[in-house]
């Protein structure tokens, strides 16, 4: 998700109404690994969101949603990409908002590879979402985790989140080019997760990753059934 202190001084330039925003449904789980050091420098590392058997989705209720439910593939998140100094605050713990960075994180994933015409079919159902629509799915999400009692209620955090990511670094990202490949979870890393994760029923251990490192698992959330 966009950096914590770019959106602080963007939050303004955004125009989401949290408060009209509409609680949907969160299913499934969130899994998210970590797969080794940060590569640009910042943060705590490089983080993978990782499908399981009952993969996280989101079910929208917004009846002007151009797409009615997500559910991401695996891919890279950075969670919040919240700073220490800031974490300190009530709302801002860099994975607090877990499913609803993950659910943002995968609309802007897949419409990379919607510019880029290498979306497969899950990532070309973004190609009709407008920039605009992101930042309000990210505000269901929150309202959603919030009205479920997943989360606490907060009177600041998820307002400027909601603000935020609809301002214009968040767009640029939306509208990049060429982005598609290099966003592509590694072999290598995919590696790492199947030693982690136990072996599916009658896998054979021809198709077991050899010896190496092993992804280490920081997160996992359940939200039940569809």
């Amino acid at each position: 998700m966009l950096r914590f202190l770019a959106f602080l001084a963007l939050a303004a330039c955004g125009s989401v109404d949290y408060d009209d925003a509409p609680v949907g449904k969160l299913s499934g789980t969130v899994l998210v690994m970590w797969v080794g050091e940060t590569e640009a420098g910042e943060g705590d590392g490089r983080f993978v969101y990782v499908p399981s058997a009952t993969p996280l989705r989101f079910e929208r209720a917004n009846p002007s949603a151009t797409l009615k439910t997500i559910q991401p593939q695996m891919m890279y998140t950075d969670g919040g990409s919240i700073p220490a100094l800031a974490q300190v605050f009530k709302g801002f713990s860099p994975w607090g908002y877990a499913p609803a960075y993950i659910v943002h994180d995968w609309l802007f994933v897949a419409r990379k590879c919607v510019n880029d015409n290498s979306a497969n079919p899950d990532q070309a159902a973004v190609a009709q979402m407008p920039f605009g629509e992101s930042a309000t799915v990210a505000a269901e999400v929150i309202k959603t985790l919030i009205a479920t009692n997943t989360v606490a209620p907060n009177d600041i955090a998820p307002q400027l989140i909601a603000s935020a990511v609809a301002g214009p670094i968040a767009k640029s990202r939306w509208n990049e080019d060429g982005a598609c490949a290099r966003d592509k979870v590694t072999s290598a890393h995919v590696d790492m997760i199947r030693r982690a994760l136990p072996a599916p029923p009658g896998a054979r251990s021809a198709q077991r990753p050899g010896k190496g490192p092993v992804a280490q698992i920081v997160q996992v959330i359940d939200f039940g059934a569809p």
